[in-house]
């Protein structure tokens, strides 16, 4: 794989993510090289959080991603202030997936300095909480840990390529949304596979546990809209892992979203991306329930990252290329 020097290295990373929580160095290289990538402020508008069970995707004012309005209450509580005097903010973040949380494996190992576009946010709510984008502790943490970690008061937030959702919903709060992307298959360039239809018939499908797409998956199986003979039993702790699995021929395809399989194709040019996003889906970052006061401040952040073009620049460094297309930040709902 380029740039990682092979499957084997691949492999004793994935391996290491899966079973270690790591607390992780604070370097982090970027569009503005030190983390921080613009202030400013900004008016939004009013609304309060959406409950998980008033939450119905297909419903117009009830869509999962919509959430508390910074204006509509004190973005200063007890959760933020227990992070101003702890001094620093910890965060649960991947270590693996490239171009949006990942180690430099051409870094000193010493440092294990981490980048892409989930670290430079991490950064940025550091710096406008705390004043400066180093006061932050990364965990890393597996796909099916996320929630497990912010539940039990490990991290403080989780960001990290997560999906909001109504189901979600119900254990952790989130902020508005900062990245849309949706459901797509990865597979070989030379697989019959064409997209998420019935060419998947007969194949061997890999998803992480935890994840929108394993759940996309089952529902689909059951529903018949995949083929009765899609076997989608390999499932790992982390998505990387499944690159791995299809690298050693252990299965023939992948879903994930769109913005984690193009970033996987940037790494690996014998796979590629097959076909359209058969679901749309935002990421936002994920806090504890009842945490209204982070919520809030974590969207004023947000507020201000769209605004003050630290979203467009940490998008143009790390993922225009690997996805091959401009793109916005989407717009904050609130309710």
């Amino acid at each position: 794989m380029r740039g990682w020097g092979g499957v084997a290295a691949m492999a004793v990373v994935c391996a290491l993510t899966a079973v270690l929580a790591l607390l992780l160095p604070l370097t982090q290289r970027g569009p503005g090289g030190d983390g921080s990538t613009g202030t400013g402020s900004g008016g939004v508008a009013e609304g309060t959080q959406a409950k998980a069970d008033d939450c119905d995707p297909g419903v117009d004012g009830k869509e999962p991603e919509r959430s508390l309005d910074p204006k509509s209450g004190s973005v200063s509580g007890g959760a933020v202030q227990t992070i101003k005097d702890r001094g620093y903010v910890t965060v649960g973040v991947d270590q693996n997936s490239y171009r949006w949380g990942y180690r430099d494996p051409n870094s000193d190992a010493k440092t294990a300095e981490l980048e892409g576009f989930d670290i430079d946010l991490a950064h940025e709510i550091a710096k406008e909480i705390l004043g400066s984008p180093d006061k932050i502790r990364f965990k890393a943490i597996p796909t099916n840990e996320r929630i497990p970690a912010i539940q039990r008061g490990d991290v403080d937030m989780v960001v990290r390529t997560m999906t909001i959702s109504c189901d979600r919903l119900k254990d952790v709060d989130f902020s508005t949304a900062y990245f849309q992307t949706g459901q797509q298959v990865l597979a070989p360039k030379t697989s019959k596979i064409t997209r998420y239809d019935d060419s998947l018939g007969g194949k061997r499908v890999c998803s992480a546990v935890g994840s929108t797409a394993l759940k996309a998956l089952g529902d689909d199986k059951k529903s018949h809209k995949l083929p009765a003979s899609t076997d989608i039993s390999t499932t790992v702790p982390n998505q990387l892992d499944c690159l791995v699995r299809l690298q050693l021929g252990e299965v023939d395809a992948v879903v994930t979203d769109g913005a984690l399989a193009a970033s996987q194709a940037a790494q690996d040019p014998t796979v590629e991306v097959k076909g359209e996003p058969f679901t749309k889906e935002y990421y936002g970052v994920a806090m504890k329930k009842g945490s209204d006061d982070l919520v809030r401040r974590v969207n004023q952040v947000l507020d201000d990252y769209r605004k003050n073009d630290g979203w467009q620049k940490s998008y143009d460094f790390w993922l225009k290329s690997a996805l091959d297309e401009a793109a916005t930040p989407p717009a904050p709902k609130y309710k």
